[in-house]
């Protein structure tokens, strides 16, 4: 050894390597030591930084669910690497995005509600609903010229086929315009003009003379005629053809314009809706088809609609025996009656999203089911006091009418058919057999009508499968 060693606590030998036994305790550390040491910059995240982005993008961080979404979002904000580790201290964007996620409280917004697909249009439903009346203003200027009073059979039996008719043909019709405005032309060109014959060949028997078969002759061209023109959704078409015959009729009270008049206008507005109708069928047979025309949907498939349509005109006229006015607010009611259908099928799709189970979803539409037809119905019991009609009798048929359209619009055809046409038929018996108690049975069999289509309706659309 070159010199004495100090064996001293704190001398020379902190300064050498020193062989430290096990478990010795450590040697305290003087303030003062001399040893070199090297001093990073402190280096960590900006607490404050990320606060402010935390705060600037909480609205989107919120409804996150793992921290990837979070780092998806910055990158789509467009910050790099470097401009995460100067700006906000943090190494990585997944450091910086996962600081986020646990900064920012989770919330989950509902969703922005979608627009109703079955969203009616107000002005259509309203015109039409004033359509299926107008026609009536024909009879206020012809009466005078063929007496309806004793040839009233006549116009009856063509009204009821061409109703019939018109609600077999314009189901085919819509059925057909799946695959083009041309499809449904040619099939309203064929089955309209064959419907007005064959309605005008059954008013043949029942006609008294010459002006009751025309008055049903042209009853019946008109109905074939617009009941083309509103399958291809021509309602103000319609309505201007109807000009001449709305005038005629609202001069009646000051005015006589006789015999030649009277009928000059009933033809010329008759001449118009055959002229429209012509001028839409060619317009649409001129469109492209909208897919392959394919192979044509069998006729037994509009057959329970036509047979509807027969019983709903056997209802309707059995109400008008009694109260005639009554059967003018049931008309224009049908305008507002498709509006509801449009709204059914719109809150139906809402109660769909907001129930959670089968059964709820069958209370929600239960309780839409009650809504549209009081809806439907309280405006209906104000009209028909002040036409003087019993309310009962028409509120039922009203309800009966309403729901089978239901029950049609969703492509269930025979039982609102069979519950109508029993319905008719036993309402009808004691009228052709002069049997006892004839004026009750219209509401009864008309409350029996409503309580089975109502189970029907309950039944078949309270399935969320119907609404999808």
């Amino acid at each position: 050894m070159s010199g004495p060693m100090a064996l001293e606590p704190g001398g020379t030998e902190q300064d050498t390597l020193a062989l430290r036994l096990a478990g010795a305790p450590p040697l305290p550390r003087r303030p003062d030591d001399r040893t070199l040491a090297l001093r990073l910059p402190r280096h960590g995240p900006d607490e404050e930084a990320v606060s402010g982005l935390a705060a600037e993008l909480a609205d989107r961080v919120g409804p996150a669910v793992h921290p990837y979404e979070v780092a998806a979002l910055l990158e789509a904000e467009g910050l790099s690497a470097d401009l995460i580790r100067q700006r906000y201290g943090h190494p990585t964007l997944f450091s910086l995005a996962t600081a986020l996620y646990q900064q920012v409280p989770r919330t989950f917004p509902e969703p922005a509600p979608p627009a109703d697909p079955w969203r009616p249009d107000h002005v259509r439903c309203l015109l039409r609903g004033v359509l299926f009346a107008l026609p009536g203003l024909a009879y206020l200027l012809t009466a005078p010229l063929w007496h309806p009073g004793r040839h009233a059979a006549a116009p009856v039996v063509a009204g009821l086929v061409s109703w019939a008719w018109g609600q077999g043909l314009g189901h085919r019709a819509h059925v057909r315009m799946a695959t083009g405005r041309r499809q449904a032309a040619r099939t309203l060109l064929t089955g309209a003009p064959l419907g007005a014959a064959v309605a005008t060949a059954a008013a043949v028997p029942a006609a008294g003379g010459g002006p009751a078969l025309l008055a049903a002759a042209g009853q019946s061209l008109y109905l074939a005629a617009a009941g083309v023109l509103l399958v291809l959704a021509r309602e103000r078409l319609l309505l201007a053809a109807l000009t001449p015959l709305i005038a005629g009729a609202a001069a009646l009270p000051w005015w006589e314009p006789g015999p030649p008049l009277r009928t000059g206008l009933v033809l010329l507005a008759l001449a118009a809706t055959l002229a429209a109708t012509g001028r839409a069928l060619h317009g649409a047979a001129r469109t492209a088809p909208a897919a392959p025309d394919g192979k044509r949907p069998r006729l037994r498939r509009s057959l329970p609609y036509g047979l509807f349509g027969l019983a709903a005109g056997l209802l309707v006229l059995l109400e008008g025996r009694r109260e005639p006015y009554a059967v003018i607010v049931l008309t224009v009611s049908m305008g507002p009656a498709e509006w509801l259908l449009y709204r059914y099928r719109g809150l139906s799709v809402a109660a769909l999203r907001a129930s959670a189970t089968p059964a709820g979803f069958l209370l929600r539409s239960a309780a839409v089911l009650g809504l549209c037809l009081l809806a439907y119905l309280l405006p209906l019991l104000p009209a028909a006091l002040l036409t003087g009609a019993a309310p009962g009798p028409l509120l039922l048929l009203a309800a009966a009418l309403w729901t089978a359209l239901l029950l049609q619009a969703f492509g269930t055809a025979w039982p609102p058919a069979v519950i109508c046409l029993a319905a008719a038929g036993t309402a009808c018996a004691p009228v052709l057999l002069h049997l006892p108690g004839g004026p009750a049975a219209l509401p009864l069999c008309c409350a029996a009508a409503v309580l089975c289509l109502v189970a029907c309706a309950l039944g078949l659309l309270g399935r969320p499968a119907r609404h999808v």
